[in-house]
Order: structure tokens, then C-alpha cells, then sequence
């Protein structure tokens, strides 16, 4: 684990004041997950760990599905905690609480252990997935969310272009990480400047820990690059399901 690089993942989304409004693929990921996941087959009152929640997408479109039952909503963010808990609410069975969703423990098993747009964060997906699948009860469900490697290919383009690398997070193929399906979504900024502000609002703008920030000439090459491709950035959505037999 790199702590530093930990740490300023965790205070980039803990200074995300403006999640909401900038998060408009989060918001649609988390409900689509929360259609799929009131489709299981789980116990009447499910016992549900969240890993990373954020302002609480996935808490509250779950709870609008009907998905009951003995919640531990967590995120390794407190403020993000927080957040979430004034979305949903204090109802009967929810705990909330601060967990690192990849290196800490959270106590007993669960039914279901579910995560929307997280999981990309992790310094390991890989062994991220197996200690989850860990956490889960005999016949159990894990359904993640997570970002695959054709995201952002505009960005990375318009860095290309000019020779360069982005600093976005180099994400997993899908096909590393056993995906159940695929989807992908289109996001569409004015200017660069917009993109990056964007990213910046919801926390996301951590930079992968082997980048060094561009000269300013060097980025502003890059922005008009990507500017003159229409300022669409691309989402590839990968969803993983694993269930304890």
C-alpha cells in the first residue's frame, strides 16, 4: 500500500462538495446496479455491507427497490459517510460506518456485498474481489462496479497526440476482471477546462501515482486537442458478480 497516494485519494473525495451535481455517470451506474442487484435471490432480511458509498447513489436506489434488511454502509471517507447518511436516512437495521473498503475488516459475513464505481480506486482489484468474496456468506452475492480500461479514451488521446501520458489511473481490462457485463456511457464537457473542474468536484481528479504533472504549454496542447474531438470522455462500466457456493 502506498499511504501517501492512499491518503490523497481519500481527501480528494473528502473535499467533493459538489458530488452530486458534477456525478451524472455515478448516478446512472448506481441505478442501473440497483435494478440488478433486487433481481437476486436474497434471504428475506439480507444481511448488506456497501463499500465505498460516496453521497449515497447506490444506499438510496436500493432502498427504493425494496432491498431491506441488516446494512453496514461504509466509505473511507467520513464526510462521504456523513453524506450518505443524510440522503437515506437513519432507518431501522442501517449502520454506517468509516472503512478502507480495500485493506480494512469489516465484522461477521455477509448475504451481499455490493460497491458502485469504488473499486477502480484499489491498489489491487484482483485481490480486492477475493477478500470480498471472503466477507461473504455460503451462497452470498458480490456485485461490484468498477471502471475498465476504455475509460476516459478521449482524455488519454488527446495526451497521445502530443506524445504523452494522462495521469488518469491506468483501469483493468474487463476481461482481467472477469466482468458479467459490459456498458458504456458518454459524458459531454464545453471545454477541457470543464472536464478537468468536473473531475476535481467529485473527488476523482487523483492522479495515478507514477505521473508528474505536465508543463503548462504541454497541457494546454493536450486541452485544444481534446476540445477539437467534441469534449465527449467515454465510461467503459464493468460489472463483476461472484456468488459463494
Amino acid at each position: 500500500m502506498n499511504p501517501v497516494h492512499r491518503r490523497r485519494i481519500k481527501q480528494a473525495f473528502s473535499a467533493a462538495s459538489d458530488y452530486d451535481r458534477h456525478a451524472r455517470v455515478q448516478r446512472l451506474v448506481a441505478r442501473q446496479l440497483a435494478a440488478q442487484i433486487a433481481d437476486l435471490p436474497l434471504p428475506a432480511s439480507p444481511r448488506i455491507l456497501e463499500i465505498g458509498c460516496g453521497t449515497g447513489f447506490l444506499t438510496e436506489a436500493l432502498i427504493g427497490h425494496g432491498v431491506a434488511g441488516e446494512w453496514l454502509v461504509t466509505d473511507i471517507s467520513p464526510e462521504m459517510v456523513q453524506r450518505c447518511r443524510e440522503r437515506v436516512g437513519d432507518g431501522e437495521g442501517r449502520r454506517f460506518a468509516v472503512l478502507d473498503g480495500e485493506y480494512g475488516e469489516p465484522e461477521g459475513q455477509f448475504d451481499l456485498v455490493c460497491s458502485s464505481l469504488a473499486v477502480q480506486w484499489f491498489d489491487c482489484q484482483e485481490t480486492a474481489h477475493a477478500r470480498m468474496r471472503q466477507w461473504l456468506t455460503s451462497g452470498g452475492h458480490c456485485v461490484v462496479t468498477t471502471l475498465g480500461a476504455g475509460s476516459f479514451a478521449e482524455w488519454r488521446a488527446a495526451h497521445a497526440a502530443e506524445g504523452l501520458e494522462s495521469g488518469t489511473p491506468r483501469f483493468l481490462p474487463a476481461e482481467q476482471l472477469a466482468a458479467q457485463r459490459i456498458d458504456h456511457y458518454v459524458d459531454r464537457h464545453e471545454t477541457a477546462l470543464d472536464f478537468m473542474r468536473s473531475l476535481k468536484e467529485i473527488g476523482a481528479h487523483t492522479a495515478d501515482r507514477r505521473h508528474r504533472p505536465l508543463p503548462p504549454q504541454a497541457l494546454r496542447r493536450v486541452m485544444r486537442n481534446f476540445e477539437a474531438g467534441g469534449g465527449a470522455v467515454s465510461y467503459e462500466v464493468v460489472t463483476c458478480h461472484y456468488q459463494k457456493t
